[in-house]
């Protein structure tokens, strides 16, 4: 059974996000003072006097623009109300009505979803001599609200939610099955958004040529035959700090780092058609610092002529960069024709599985006990004894080593011990973690 859903529509700069993140008690959509933030559908799931629902957030709308960006925000928004089962929209009520507001009013008509209207900041004081204004729009169900502070939330969800079911629906109540979030990374305009769609296999984020065109992270659960059950997450593209102005795009790139300390799998995008930058390698890092499986993805490899020559070209260029990811598999991709998905579905499938996978610690020891220690390029002075190791944790692989003195390990001699336990054990897109417990 399907949540009944509420969509969030009305004109830039209203309080459409606050309201959204008010209703979902989360901080899913960036909120601004810079009009325009939101652009792509965000979805989030709410609960009021017992009856579960989903509210959808939708980017400002402004009927008649020719720029690609609105007419792409005005077109999600559509099949946002489309889907939905109530719609509210928000105005802002420290202003006076706009010739947008009732044209949206008469576009929602004329979809045969016709709105509540919430007068949003209505914690100002002259807004009570306006009022009065705003049944001018011929809205029935009109309510003044503060989305920021609260004030009128409860009584406009009393009437959205008034014909919802109580309880949560039976397929939903189930324990969910095990997912991996995956969180689609890289520069802006690599291919991000289109990716997500791919995998999708609808239009559940807006794709421009511009640069930056996402901002909110955009999540939705797929079901693949091959990868299982996934929770993708389109990120913002993450420039350098020096090249980040807007305070909206600051806030982007924080979230899109913040999805991906939650996820379990990383995609890095690379630009084929440029090849790998620091920038990339800066990226990549701050996703194997966190300890996520990564997999790199070399995207529009449709528009590369020199095939051959460019993969070398990626590969040694991130390898020289950033020398320890070697583990991390890399495909190529084209997002926009859809080539070689299935591939990079298998590639999530393996990096998730090794990220959970566990060695048994007599296996492990026996392992150990096999290696030819002689061979770690260590000083002898340097090293260690090590009487036995055990795996502690999963996602990461954390492995433990019991040893005569409390030190870390020497860093080559970890990154042999590394080399050994991936040619043994496989552990494919995934960073391990080796930590000392030693004798005092």
């Amino acid at each position: 059974m399907k949540l009944p859903l509420i969509a969030i529509v009305g004109r830039p700069n209203v309080g459409k996000s606050r309201l959204f993140n008010r209703i979902t008690g989360s901080r899913r959509a960036i909120v601004g003072d810079q009009p325009g933030i939101t652009r792509d559908r965000i979805y989030g799931r709410a609960e009021w006097q017992g009856k579960m629902f989903e509210v959808v957030d939708t980017g400002g709308m402004l009927p008649g623009q020719s720029e690609i960006i609105p007419r792409q925000v005005i077109k999600h928004a559509v099949v946002a109300v489309r889907e939905a089962d109530q719609v509210v929209m928000v105005v802002d009520g420290r202003a006076e009505i706009t010739a947008t507001d009732r044209e949206l009013v008469g576009l929602l008509r004329q979809a045969g979803k016709p709105p509540a209207l919430a007068v949003n900041k209505a914690d100002c004081l002259r807004l009570e001599a306006h009022m009065q204004e705003w049944h001018e729009l011929g809205v029935g169900r009109l309510f003044f609200i503060s989305a920021e502070h609260g004030a009128g939330v409860a009584e406009l969800l009393d009437e959205l939610t008034a014909g919802f079911p109580a309880g949560e629906p039976e397929a939903v109540a189930e324990p969910e099955a095990a997912e991996i979030r995956v969180a689609i990374i890289g520069k802006p305009n690599v291919g991000k958004s289109t990716l997500l769609n791919l995998l999708a296999g609808e239009e559940r984020a807006i794709v421009t040529p511009l640069p930056g065109t996402t901002r909110d992270a955009v999540d939705l659960l797929v079901e693949s035959p091959i990868a299982g059950r996934l929770r993708l997450v389109d990120t913002a593209g993450i420039r350098r700090k020096s090249k980040t102005r807007e305070m909206a795009e600051k806030l982007s790139v924080v979230m899109a780092q913040r999805h991906i300390r939650l996820s379990d799998v990383a995609l890095l995008l690379i630009d084929a058609t440029e090849g790998a930058t620091s920038q990339d390698a800066a990226i990549a890092t701050y996703a194997h610092q966190h300890g996520k499986g990564l997999v790199l993805v070399a995207n529009k490899w449709d528009l590369v002529a020199d095939k051959l020559h460019q993969a070398g070209q990626i590969a040694e260029r991130l390898r020289r960069e950033v020398s320890f990811l070697d583990y991390a598999p890399m495909q190529f991709l084209s997002a926009a024709t859809g080539w070689n998905a299935e591939k990079l579905l298998r590639n999530i499938h393996e990096v998730g599985e090794a990220r959970a996978h566990r060695v048994p610690t007599g296996e492990l020891n026996r392992f150990f006990a096999g290696l030819n220690l002689e061979r770690a390029p260590v000083p002898a002075q340097k090293r260690i004894k090590i009487f036995y190791l055990t795996q502690a944790a999963v996602r990461p692989p954390t492995f433990v080593l019991f040893t005569d003195r409390p030190e870390k390990l020497h860093p080559a001699f970890e990154r042999f011990l590394e080399n050994q336990m991936r040619r043994r054990f496989g552990f494919p897109g995934t960073p391990l973690v080796f930590k000392t417990r030693g004798r005092r």
